[in-house]
């Protein structure tokens, strides 16, 4: 039996697994990622926690989903606004010199879609395009069991991706880009824009399924807008399946359906549209960076 590890780098905490070669998670913890201390101190902590674990397994590679950008051909973090003073890192050379294993390193929005494509809800599936809508948004492309990376490492990072034409910009990106309009930390922004009140999306969500018409009204609103980033997807690159990942989709899954209504108004008669939730759930991130280390076998 071959063994893998996979690495789930988020600004909070840092998990791990082990995974067998059916892509089943035997163990898994988590440390706390202690951002300001700076990459490799937390990676050494990780390096102990999981040398006093799992080394006697015979691992054969490790796996890493980290935010990005990253530029994947180097193995290097450039600027996550999660990991501030991660600049510039190294990754992929640091962990392989530590653990003195291959490593594979991709963005995590990639790594959640992997492993959703290989292991989840789109298991068998030729090409799946992953979204994952939570405190922010992102996507991943996989084709025929390979993760679409591009050539700059952005490949369907979707979050600036332009769909309406109001002026607020999420972090300096396009004004009017999904990010800013579809995320979980925006759609309590708009709301609470909007009424003058201090509302969480989870506020909004909740008052939306009271029947309360503002609510639905702004809810309807974020059902359009990532309604057209996915028939924008659609259109160029015609996936099999979409998935929909992350807090806020699976936190609210009756719109899913609303969702698919609005997309088949934006695409071409008779496109097939098949979008679904993700089944993976917390662990996605997991199970697909344990997916990335299999392919380095």
């Amino acid at each position: 039996m071959d063994y893998y590890i996979g690495i789930d780098i988020g600004g909070t905490n840092i998990r791990a697994s082990i995974m067998n070669e059916h892509y089943t998670i035997l163990e898994k913890f988590k440390i706390e990622n202690k951002v300001s201390d700076g990459p490799m101190v937390n990676l050494d902590n990780l390096y102990e926690e999981i040398n006093k674990r799992w080394m006697d397994y015979g691992i054969k590679s490790i796996g890493v989903g980290c935010p990005g950008p990253l530029d994947l051909k180097k193995g290097i973090i450039i600027n996550p606004p999660n990991l501030i003073g991660w600049e510039n890192f190294e990754i992929k050379k640091y962990m392989e010199n530590k653990f003195n294993l291959p490593v594979a390193v991709n963005n995590d929005a990639n790594v959640a879609g992997f492993g959703e494509a290989m292991a989840g809800v789109a298991k068998n599936c030729e090409s799946v395009y992953y979204i994952t809508l939570s405190t922010g948004v992102g996507g991943g492309f996989i084709y025929k069991g390979q993760i679409v990376n591009g050539f700059n490492s952005i490949a369907a990072e979707i979050s600036n991706m332009i769909i309406n034409e109001d002026t607020y910009s999420h972090s300096g990106l396009n004004k009017g880009a999904v990010e800013g309009q579809c995320s979980g930390r925006n759609i309590g922004r708009i709301a609470s824009k909007k009424l003058n009140l201090d509302l969480s999306t989870k506020d909004v969500f909740d008052r939306a399924e009271l029947g309360n018409k503002e609510y639905e009204d702004i809810i309807s609103t974020w059902v359009l807008n990532i309604s057209k980033a996915i028939a924008n997807i659609i259109t160029t690159v015609d996936p099999e399946v979409i998935v929909l990942g992350g807090s806020v989709i699976l936190n609210n899954p009756k719109y899913i359906d609303k969702i698919i209504s609005q997309v088949r108004e934006f695409v071409f008669d008779g496109v097939n549209i098949d979008i679904r939730l993700a089944e993976i759930g917390d662990d996605a991130g997991l199970v697909g960076s344990g997916v990335l280390a299999s392919t380095l076998a």
